[in-house]
């Protein structure tokens, strides 16, 4: 279980009719918090949550007011002054110094506020827009293309100020190359809520007992590759087969795929070869490209690079700046 969106709301649909819930949304902040606008968490008749709203500070008061609108019905609105000290936040030590507001809101089987719709939209690895009326039970989804990142804002309208949250599935990424240091990408991408794939045409490679958290495993790269990639929405690809030739052939087959980021594992002079072996140059590719893979952490080890390489993959998606990675290991 992580606190992507989808897997909070895969918990609530599996056991959504079994007890009462509520969503915790933080719907603003003033100065420094740990979660911000946007962020949500689902909180079930058994006192268990999903999902964070705080570093864990809170989450014990947010529950307990959680109890308070399931038997009410209606929403109960927190507020956590960091800077406060007659405020529970700074008697919990909360370090952030700022103050965040939360709504709890009850869910019921007459209104899931569209939290339905934002799950199957999710499962389908679509995007859309998440909307709810501040102090109300009331909430739904719009499904649609997105493109960034736009922090959750409120919108005041006639008939109340609505929370507006950008919704994107989470990432999606394509590993080429099932090595050995393949496998620390695997397992950190999934710690962190995110989809894989793996591709590698050799026996001895990518074997399944190696990739336990691996989502899918291919053993062919040719067109049907890039339908997969196409169909399935992956948002990255990273090339480690350690092999020019898998190497280019991927980069062949994908260079019109819609796909954000690649990342291509060693020097630049080698993405050079890998480039010319697949009859390709830089201007060829629409996609973001970064050669070496990652950020400069200075990590040597296989578990430091991967970190490095899917670090460097988060900013891409998501922040699109900071420091590129200066050297990356030798083939």
């Amino acid at each position: 279980m992580t606190n992507q969106l989808s897997a909070m709301l895969g918990a609530w649909q599996e056991n959504r009719d079994s007890t009462e819930w509520v969503l915790g949304t933080v719907y603003r902040t003033d100065g420094s918090a740990y979660r911000k606008a946007g962020a949500m968490m689902l909180i079930n008749g058994h006192g268990q949550q999903f999902g964070l709203l705080s570093g864990g500070c809170l989450e014990a008061d947010i529950i307990r007011n959680a109890r308070r609108a399931m038997v009410t019905g209606r929403p109960v609105m927190l507020t956590y002054d960091g800077n406060d000290e007659d405020d529970l936040s700074f008697k919990l030590g909360v370090g952030c110094g700022g103050t965040v507001y939360i709504m709890l809101q009850p869910l019921s089987a007459e209104n899931d506020l569209g939290l339905g719709d934002l799950y199957n939209a999710l499962r389908k690895r679509q995007s859309g827009i998440y909307f709810q009326k501040i102090d109300a039970v009331e909430g739904y989804f719009e499904p649609g293309m997105v493109h960034g990142q736009r922090p959750a804002h409120i919108e005041n309208r006639e008939d109340g100020n609505w929370l507006v949250t950008t919704i994107q599935p989470e990432p999606h990424i394509l590993i080429i190359g099932g090595g050995i240091d393949a496998r620390p990408v695997i397992g950190i991408a999934h710690q962190m809520g995110w989809q894989t794939t793996l591709v590698d045409p050799r026996p001895a490679n990518a074997r399944g007992e190696h990739f336990p958290h691996a989502g899918t495993i291919l053993r062919k790269i040719d067109s049907a590759l890039a339908t997969y990639v196409t169909k399935h929405r992956i948002d990255a690809v990273i090339l480690m087969a350690h092999a020019v030739s898998i190497d280019a052939a991927a980069l062949a087959t994908l260079r019109n795929a819609p796909i954000r980021h690649l990342s291509a594992l060693g020097p630049r002079h080698r993405f050079v070869d890998v480039l010319d072996q697949a009859g390709l140059s830089r201007n060829d590719l629409v996609f973001d490209i970064s050669s070496p893979a990652g950020l400069d952490i200075g990590g040597q080890l296989p578990e430091s690079i991967a970190l490095s390489m899917l670090s460097g993959i988060h900013t891409a998606l998501f922040k699109q700046s900071a420091a590129p990675a200066l050297a990356q290991a030798a083939e």
